[in-house]
Protein backbone atom coordinates (compact mmCIF):
# COMPACT_ATOMS: atom_id res chain seq x y z
CA UNK A 1 0.00 0.00 0.00
CA UNK A 2 1.15 3.32 -1.11
CA UNK A 3 1.87 5.47 2.75
CA UNK A 4 1.48 8.61 0.91
CA UNK A 5 -2.23 8.67 0.22
CA UNK A 6 -2.99 7.57 3.57
CA UNK A 7 -6.40 8.66 4.86
CA UNK A 8 -8.07 9.06 8.12
CA UNK A 9 -10.16 6.16 8.73
CA UNK A 10 -13.60 6.23 8.80
CA UNK A 11 -14.01 2.57 10.37
CA UNK A 12 -17.72 1.92 11.74
CA UNK A 13 -17.71 -0.22 14.38
CA UNK A 14 -17.17 -0.17 18.10
CA UNK A 15 -14.40 -2.18 20.01
CA UNK A 16 -15.01 -0.70 23.35
CA UNK A 17 -16.08 -2.98 26.13
CA UNK A 18 -16.55 -6.85 25.82
CA UNK A 19 -15.85 -6.27 22.26
CA UNK A 20 -12.08 -4.99 22.17
CA UNK A 21 -11.03 -8.64 23.18
CA UNK A 22 -12.46 -9.75 19.80
CA UNK A 23 -8.85 -7.99 18.35
CA UNK A 24 -6.76 -10.49 19.86
CA UNK A 25 -6.57 -12.94 17.03
CA UNK A 26 -6.89 -15.97 19.14
CA UNK A 27 -9.67 -15.05 21.16
CA UNK A 28 -11.56 -13.55 17.84
CA UNK A 29 -10.94 -16.93 16.20
CA UNK A 30 -11.98 -18.76 19.55
CA UNK A 31 -15.28 -16.87 19.20
CA UNK A 32 -15.79 -17.85 15.54
CA UNK A 33 -15.42 -21.60 16.11
CA UNK A 34 -17.81 -21.06 19.05
CA UNK A 35 -20.66 -19.64 17.19
CA UNK A 36 -20.26 -21.59 13.92
CA UNK A 37 -18.56 -19.59 11.92
CA UNK A 38 -16.47 -22.25 9.98
CA UNK A 39 -20.29 -23.43 8.60
CA UNK A 40 -20.55 -19.78 7.23
CA UNK A 41 -17.07 -19.44 5.48
CA UNK A 42 -17.93 -23.41 4.18
CA UNK A 43 -21.20 -21.55 2.58
CA UNK A 44 -18.93 -19.06 1.33
CA UNK A 45 -16.68 -20.93 -0.24
CA UNK A 46 -18.57 -23.97 -1.92
CA UNK A 47 -21.47 -21.49 -3.16
CA UNK A 48 -19.55 -18.10 -3.94
CA UNK A 49 -15.74 -18.42 -4.20
CA UNK A 50 -15.99 -22.12 -5.88
CA UNK A 51 -12.28 -22.44 -5.57
CA UNK A 52 -9.88 -24.29 -7.95
CA UNK A 53 -5.93 -24.18 -8.58
CA UNK A 54 -4.34 -21.13 -9.72
CA UNK A 55 -7.32 -19.23 -9.01
CA UNK A 56 -6.42 -15.61 -7.72
CA UNK A 57 -8.11 -14.49 -4.55
CA UNK A 58 -8.34 -11.08 -2.66
CA UNK A 59 -9.24 -11.14 0.61
CA UNK A 60 -10.08 -7.68 1.68
CA UNK A 61 -10.50 -7.43 5.54
CA UNK A 62 -8.93 -11.27 5.84
CA UNK A 63 -8.48 -10.42 9.58
CA UNK A 64 -5.86 -13.53 10.29
CA UNK A 65 -6.22 -15.17 7.37
CA UNK A 66 -8.27 -18.35 8.46
CA UNK A 67 -10.41 -18.51 5.20
CA UNK A 68 -6.99 -19.79 3.39
CA UNK A 69 -7.70 -22.78 5.07
CA UNK A 70 -10.66 -23.65 2.97
CA UNK A 71 -9.02 -22.41 -0.40
CA UNK A 72 -6.25 -24.66 -1.12
CA UNK A 73 -4.21 -24.73 -4.04
CA UNK A 74 -5.60 -20.81 -4.53
CA UNK A 75 -2.79 -17.70 -5.17
CA UNK A 76 -4.09 -15.50 -2.17
CA UNK A 77 -3.63 -11.86 -1.22
CA UNK A 78 -5.33 -10.75 2.01
CA UNK A 79 -5.83 -6.90 3.34
CA UNK A 80 -6.41 -5.85 6.78
CA UNK A 81 -6.24 -2.94 9.11
CA UNK A 82 -5.25 -4.51 11.88
CA UNK A 83 -0.82 -5.55 12.10
CA UNK A 84 -2.07 -7.72 14.91
CA UNK A 85 -4.47 -9.64 12.55
CA UNK A 86 -1.78 -9.98 9.99
CA UNK A 87 1.26 -11.05 12.31
CA UNK A 88 -0.81 -13.67 12.91
CA UNK A 89 -1.91 -14.44 9.31
CA UNK A 90 1.88 -15.01 8.21
CA UNK A 91 3.14 -17.31 11.27
CA UNK A 92 0.32 -19.41 10.52
CA UNK A 93 0.20 -19.67 7.23
CA UNK A 94 3.77 -18.17 6.07
CA UNK A 95 4.37 -18.44 1.95
CA UNK A 96 0.72 -20.01 1.20
CA UNK A 97 -0.38 -16.22 1.19
CA UNK A 98 0.67 -12.89 0.74
CA UNK A 99 -0.43 -10.74 3.91
CA UNK A 100 -0.58 -6.39 3.57
CA UNK A 101 -2.00 -4.25 6.53
CA UNK A 102 -4.03 -1.53 4.44
CA UNK A 103 -7.05 0.37 5.06
CA UNK A 104 -10.12 0.02 2.73
CA UNK A 105 -9.88 4.05 1.66
CA UNK A 106 -6.26 3.35 0.51
CA UNK A 107 -6.67 0.58 -1.67
CA UNK A 108 -5.19 1.07 -5.33
CA UNK A 109 -6.03 -1.26 -8.06
CA UNK A 110 -3.68 0.07 -10.05
CA UNK A 111 -1.06 -1.39 -7.17
CA UNK A 112 -2.86 -4.33 -6.35
CA UNK A 113 -2.84 -6.92 -9.45
CA UNK A 114 -5.28 -8.88 -11.24
CA UNK A 115 -7.92 -11.14 -9.82
CA UNK A 116 -10.08 -13.95 -10.23
CA UNK A 117 -12.42 -13.38 -7.01
CA UNK A 118 -13.13 -10.64 -4.76
CA UNK A 119 -13.72 -11.22 -0.94
CA UNK A 120 -14.87 -8.91 1.39
CA UNK A 121 -15.99 -11.00 4.38
CA UNK A 122 -18.02 -9.07 7.01
CA UNK A 123 -16.42 -6.24 6.29
CA UNK A 124 -19.36 -3.49 5.07
CA UNK A 125 -21.12 -3.09 7.92
CA UNK A 126 -17.70 -2.25 9.74
CA UNK A 127 -17.00 1.27 7.43
CA UNK A 128 -18.74 3.79 6.02
CA UNK A 129 -20.75 4.41 2.89
CA UNK A 130 -17.61 6.15 1.42
CA UNK A 131 -15.49 3.45 1.95
CA UNK A 132 -18.17 1.06 0.60
CA UNK A 133 -18.13 2.62 -2.40
CA UNK A 134 -14.00 2.49 -2.41
CA UNK A 135 -14.52 -1.06 -2.12
CA UNK A 136 -16.59 -1.63 -4.60
CA UNK A 137 -14.89 0.74 -7.17
CA UNK A 138 -11.16 -1.31 -6.07
CA UNK A 139 -13.03 -4.84 -6.86
CA UNK A 140 -14.43 -3.59 -9.97
CA UNK A 141 -10.78 -1.93 -10.98
CA UNK A 142 -8.91 -5.67 -9.96
CA UNK A 143 -11.11 -8.43 -11.32
CA UNK A 144 -10.06 -10.18 -14.24
CA UNK A 145 -12.76 -10.99 -17.39
CA UNK A 146 -15.57 -13.08 -15.88
CA UNK A 147 -14.37 -12.45 -12.09
CA UNK A 148 -16.51 -11.53 -9.76
CA UNK A 149 -16.54 -9.80 -5.96
CA UNK A 150 -18.39 -11.50 -3.09
CA UNK A 151 -19.48 -10.12 0.53
CA UNK A 152 -21.16 -11.11 3.14
CA UNK A 153 -22.33 -9.75 6.11
CA UNK A 154 -24.94 -8.76 9.00
CA UNK A 155 -28.44 -7.45 7.94
CA UNK A 156 -31.67 -6.59 9.28
CA UNK A 157 -34.65 -8.22 7.51
CA UNK A 158 -38.28 -7.84 8.09
CA UNK A 159 -38.82 -11.99 8.94
CA UNK A 160 -35.60 -12.52 11.11
CA UNK A 161 -36.58 -13.32 14.64
CA UNK A 162 -36.51 -10.85 17.43
CA UNK A 163 -33.64 -12.73 18.60
CA UNK A 164 -31.54 -12.57 15.31
CA UNK A 165 -32.15 -8.92 15.77
CA UNK A 166 -30.88 -8.38 19.24
CA UNK A 167 -27.44 -10.08 18.20
CA UNK A 168 -27.37 -8.39 15.28
CA UNK A 169 -27.44 -5.14 17.04
CA UNK A 170 -24.66 -5.53 18.99
CA UNK A 171 -22.34 -6.54 16.62
CA UNK A 172 -19.31 -4.76 16.52
CA UNK A 173 -20.15 -3.24 13.14
CA UNK A 174 -21.98 -0.05 13.02
CA UNK A 175 -23.26 0.30 9.32
CA UNK A 176 -25.39 -2.90 9.13
CA UNK A 177 -28.25 -2.66 6.66
CA UNK A 178 -30.93 -4.22 4.91
CA UNK A 179 -30.20 -6.44 2.10
CA UNK A 180 -32.10 -4.46 -0.44
CA UNK A 181 -29.60 -1.22 0.59
CA UNK A 182 -26.77 -3.26 0.23
CA UNK A 183 -27.79 -4.28 -3.04
CA UNK A 184 -28.13 -0.32 -3.81
CA UNK A 185 -24.53 0.34 -2.86
CA UNK A 186 -22.96 -2.25 -4.90
CA UNK A 187 -25.62 -1.08 -8.19
CA UNK A 188 -23.95 1.88 -8.11
CA UNK A 189 -20.34 0.26 -9.34
CA UNK A 190 -21.54 -3.08 -10.13
CA UNK A 191 -23.97 -4.11 -13.25
CA UNK A 192 -25.19 -7.25 -11.85
CA UNK A 193 -25.63 -7.81 -8.30
CA UNK A 194 -27.11 -11.45 -6.80
CA UNK A 195 -28.45 -11.57 -3.35
CA UNK A 196 -28.98 -13.68 -1.20
CA UNK A 197 -30.19 -14.03 2.85
CA UNK A 198 -29.63 -16.78 5.89
CA UNK A 199 -31.05 -17.03 8.98
CA UNK A 200 -29.71 -20.21 10.37
CA UNK A 201 -25.69 -20.50 9.73
CA UNK A 202 -24.62 -20.31 12.62
CA UNK A 203 -25.29 -21.94 15.85
CA UNK A 204 -26.63 -18.25 17.32
CA UNK A 205 -29.61 -16.81 16.18
CA UNK A 206 -28.35 -14.04 13.32
CA UNK A 207 -28.86 -13.07 9.79
CA UNK A 208 -26.17 -12.95 6.89
CA UNK A 209 -26.20 -11.85 3.32
CA UNK A 210 -23.92 -12.63 0.72
CA UNK A 211 -23.80 -10.74 -2.49
CA UNK A 212 -22.05 -11.89 -5.73
CA UNK A 213 -21.38 -8.84 -8.14
CA UNK A 214 -20.28 -8.90 -11.71
CA UNK A 215 -20.74 -7.85 -15.08
CA UNK A 216 -23.55 -9.07 -16.80
CA UNK A 217 -22.84 -12.77 -18.59
CA UNK A 218 -20.31 -13.43 -15.96
CA UNK A 219 -20.26 -16.81 -14.42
Amino acid sequence: MNASRAKVDRVAQTTRGVRSVLSIPLVYETFQRIVGSPRVRRELVDTYVRPRAGLRVLDIGCGPGNLLSYLPGVAYTGVDLSPAYIDSARRQFGDRGRFFVGRVGDLDADELGEFDVVIAKSLLHHIDEDEALHLFDVASGVLAEGGRLVTLDAAYTPDMSRAARFVVSRDRGQSILTPEKYEALASRVFAEVRVAVHHDLLRIPYTHVFLSCGRPGDS
